[in-house]
């Protein structure tokens, strides 16, 4: 997602960049860094991709609006993780969400590429047998189960976009886990 921006101004050959604008540069490096892990994590969350991309979309937007923070924040990707989370918590629970199945495309287009037919077939039955796992999950044991696994958030920085202790963070986790390799060896 690039979006231009307007106080970059042209010295000689160079671009050079605005005081004002390296907070809305970082915000938007840091974006795009983590956009895959935010799509992930979101897609999890809400339940489809197309939902996860609308929610991504918005996440975005937000941040955007917010950029004047950018400077009094800490730890940019807990921040940006925050504002992703509770966009798609919001979009799950409104009636915008819509019921779907299957797996994403990106998925099924790079398990095409790399797979037999028979792996194709088994590795969608693992994951449809990981989401099933999942909607077993407490709400709040999935968000730090999905914010350490897609999004790649140390522990402390789950705490810090939940705004909770770094000890509950690891609690919900331990639950997670359990929960799922329960659920999991049943199947």
């Amino acid at each position: 997602m690039s979006v231009a921006s307007p106080s970059r101004k042209a010295v000689g050959s160079d671009t050079a960049v605005q005081p004002a604008t390296r907070p809305a540069r970082s915000l938007e490096d840091a974006f795009a860094l983590h956009q895959s892990e935010l799509l992930g994590t979101l897609y999890y969350l809400v339940g489809n991709l197309e939902d996860a991309r609308d929610a991504l979309q918005e996440a975005f937007v937000k941040c955007w609006k917010h950029q004047d923070q950018v400077e009094g924040v800490q730890n940019l990707k807990a921040w940006i993780f925050r504002i992703a989370l509770n966009t798609g918590r919001d979009l799950r629970e409104t009636a915008w969400r819509r019921k779907r199945q299957g797996l994403p495309e990106d998925e099924n287009s790079l398990a095409g590429n790399q797979l037999r037919p028979d792996e194709i077939v088994e590795h969608d039955e693992r994951m449809q047998r990981l989401r099933s796992a999942m909607q077993l999950l407490r709400e709040e044991e999935k968000e730090v189960f999905l914010l350490r696994q897609n999004g790649e958030l140390t522990y402390e920085e789950i705490a810090e976009a939940l705004g909770i202790p770094s000890g509950t963070v690891k609690t919900r986790m331990r639950l997670a886990l359990a929960r799922l390799r329960e659920v999991l060896a049943e199947g």
